[in-house]
Parts: C-alpha cells; sequence; structure tokens
C-alpha cells in the first residue's frame, strides 16, 4: 500500500497477488491486511464508476437525460465507496452487495454490447470482489487466540494512514445504516435496469 502512503502495518503471511486473488489468514495481520486490500479495491471501482459516469455523461446531454444520468452514477459510486469503508470494518454485508451489484452490471453491459477491453475489465475486476467477499468473510469469522494473533493498531502518521485506517473507523458508525437503505435503492435500480433490458422489444 505505499502507493497510497500506508505503511504497512504488519508482515504479510502470503505474497500480494495470492492475497488479492485467494487470500488466507495466519495472523492478525492478515486480518487487518485484507480489509485495507478491500477497502482499497472497492475505492478503485468507485472512482472507475465515476469516471465512466462522466463519460456517459457527455451522450446523456444530448439525449436530454443528464440529470437522470448524473444521480444515478453518483449513487453509485457513492455505494461503491462506502461499501469499501464497510468492508474495511469488517462488514460481510458490504461485501457482498457491492459483489453482487458489480456483477449484475457487468452482465448488463455484456449483454448491452459486445465483448471488448471493458469487458474484460469489469470481469477481471469481479474476480477480484469474489475474493474480495471471500477475505471478508474469512476475517468475520476470525478468532484470536494467541498474541500474534491480535489486530496491529491503527496509524495515523500520513494522509494515506487517515485514508485507510482512521476514516473508515470514524465513518462506519454514523453511516451504516444509511448504507443499507443505500444499497436497496442502488439494488432496485439495477434491477428495474435489468427488467428494461429483458423486457425491450425486438428491433425486426
Amino acid at each position: 500500500m505505499q502507493t497510497l502512503g500506508v505503511s504497512d502495518s504488519a508482515p504479510k503471511s502470503e505474497g500480494r497477488i495470492k492475497s488479492l486473488l485467494w487470500p488466507s489468514i495466519q495472523s492478525g495481520g492478515d486480518v487487518d491486511y485484507l480489509g485495507i486490500q478491500g477497502y482499497c479495491v472497492c475505492t478503485f471501482v468507485a472512482a472507475m464508476t465515476l469516471v465512466a459516469g462522466l463519460f456517459m455523461l457527455a451522450q446523456a446531454i444530448d439525449a436530454g437525460q443528464a440529470i437522470v444520468v448524473l444521480l444515478f452514477f453518483a449513487l453509485l459510486t457513492l455505494f461503491f465507496y462506502i461499501g469499501g469503508v464497510g468492508v474495511r470494518e469488517g462488514s460481510r454485508f458490504a461485501a457482498l452487495i457491492v459483489f453482487v451489484v458489480y456483477v449484475l452490471d457487468t452482465l448488463r453491459a455484456l449483454l448491452s454490447s459486445p465483448v471488448s477491453g471493458g469487458s474484460l475489465i469489469k470481469l477481471a475486476i469481479s474476480a477480484v470482489l469474489l475474493s474480495n467477499l471471500r477475505a471478508t468473510w474469512i476475517a468475520a469469522r476470525w478468532v484470536p487466540g494467541a498474541e500474534e494473533s491480535a489486530l496491529p493498531p491503527r496509524r495515523s502518521a500520513t494522509l494515506g494512514d487517515k485514508f485507510v485506517d482512521q476514516a473508515p473507523r470514524w465513518l462506519w458508525p454514523k453511516i451504516r445504516i444509511p448504507y443499507y437503505l443505500l444499497s436497496a435503492l442502488v439494488s432496485l435500480l439495477v434491477l428495474l435496469n435489468w427488467v428494461a433490458i429483458l423486457f425491450k422489444p425486438s428491433v425486426r
């Protein structure tokens, strides 16, 4: 996590690639690291969603749907970022709903247009989010039983530390309940989008 200015709180017991794709837990440091990893993955997804929304906004302006597209992608960006906050704090619900919504949106994109580089990237991110869900589930069931099992202290020395370690701890208790409502709204919008695709009249 050096790219974010976050120093490693404890040595990882496995490589970064394995931790990303098939994580396991052998110490409290692994639990903390997987939380950070999930937070960063969801934040990346939120950023990519925002960029995609800005690209689509130009087309929506021409079609007179700018406000609808802007609100949808703003909600989706917020949904993914706060989901990452929940993952950092060990929420299995946040990890599950982020994965489900992203996979549904990925399948929608594959049905709407031919397979492209963007579609392959979305499939790769879906695989990472599945791994993130597995990691969150394992971490939530982690029962410390020894001194090395204790979670490392949250850092606050750098801006990156505050972003990854302190902000989620402060935010999650305040936004956890509203996030459940936001998740229900986003899920409904995604399902309505699916209904529109499935029942769209075919052009003869």
